[in-house]
């Protein structure tokens, strides 16, 4: 299942901060050569200077053509493919900034469910069933992430507007048995039944992701420990998704080159897996803290 579905608005002044220059195209650019293999072919032919070009519009988050692919996936981000998403995020900010912010709560309404239905007839009628792709500029993955963007997008000012939470007791336990019950159903129908997929992943996204962001939202932590650790979890969160892919970009290479079968290749899956949470740690400290606090200190003041 597609599960880069972001339910949230930009109805804060420290939200317009949460994105800033691509750290995960710089990282993404210092690893490049090295997943140099048979799996990445245009690696061996990408010059220095294109894939520092690469890099720059990669910090920008501008998309770039498939004609200026250097990896061979034709992502818009070739140095770091998750940042397919946060150009649309960008979009979904200017459609706030210009005109969405004024919406009225039932004017919200409409769109949410014009969003939905777009959204729905996309799943009953893609020929995977499923709402993979998006990260390439052009017709057909331009569609699957705008229709991917909007739904959330609205739904998730919709929320926010009406401030409807659901408060139950343990409501961060209950949120996450939900997500992993979801995750845990990856697919369902085989290849002659590809609607009844894309039926269950737009239930998954219309419905479950909207409940488990209100009962999340209307939920409390209490317990020093469980603080902490919902606070770590949260702050780290955006960092290992922003950075980690060029860890996935060498072990894909490796597993290839090599030929290995799925327990051979543990030891490595391992490696990343603890790598990614390591380099995000020292980017949210390094990098990612120090840069928000300026940020706010220079635009809004304390």
């Amino acid at each position: 299942m597609a599960c880069s579905i972001d339910f949230g608005g930009v109805e804060d002044r420290d939200a317009l901060l949460d994105r800033r220059p691509d750290l995960g195209s710089i990282i993404g650019a210092v690893c490049f050569y090295f997943g140099a293999s048979t799996v990445f072919p245009l690696i061996h032919a990408t010059p220095v200077w294109k894939m520092l070009a690469v890099m720059l519009v990669g910090c920008t988050l501008i998309p770039i053509l498939p004609s200026m692919d250097i990896r061979g996936w034709q992502e818009m981000h070739p140095l770091n493919g998750p940042a397919w998403s946060l150009f649309f995020e960008y979009v979904a900010n200017l459609l706030y900034a210009l005109m969405v912010r004024k919406f009225s709560r039932t004017l919200l309404a409409i769109f949410v469910m014009i969003a939905g239905g777009v959204l729905l007839h996309f799943a009953l009628t893609s020929h995977e069933g499923d709402f993979i792709g998006g990260w390439t500029v052009d017709g057909p993955q331009l569609r699957i992430g705008f229709t991917r963007m909007m739904y959330p997008f609205f739904a998730g000012l919709l929320l926010f507007r009406m401030g409807k939470l659901i408060r139950i007791n343990h409501a961060f336990w209950v949120c996450s048995g939900l997500i992993a019950i979801i995750l845990a159903v990856p697919r369902i129908g085989g290849p002659d039944h590809v609607w009844m997929n894309g039926l269950y992943e737009a239930f998954c996204i219309i419905v479950l992701f909207p409940l488990i962001v209100a009962l999340g939202a209307g939920g409390s932590l209490q317990g020093k420990y469980s603080t902490r650790i919902c606070g770590f979890l949260g702050d780290i969160s955006y960092p290992i998704y922003i950075t980690h892919y060029p860890l996935i970009y060498l072990y894909t290479a490796w597993v290839g080159d090599k030929h290995l079968s799925l327990a051979q290749s543990y030891p490595g899956a391992l490696l990343v897996f603890f790598g990614s949470f390591a380099l995000a740690y020292a980017c949210l400290k390094l990098y990612d803290e120090p840069a928000r606090n300026w940020l706010k200190r220079r635009f809004t003041g304390p």
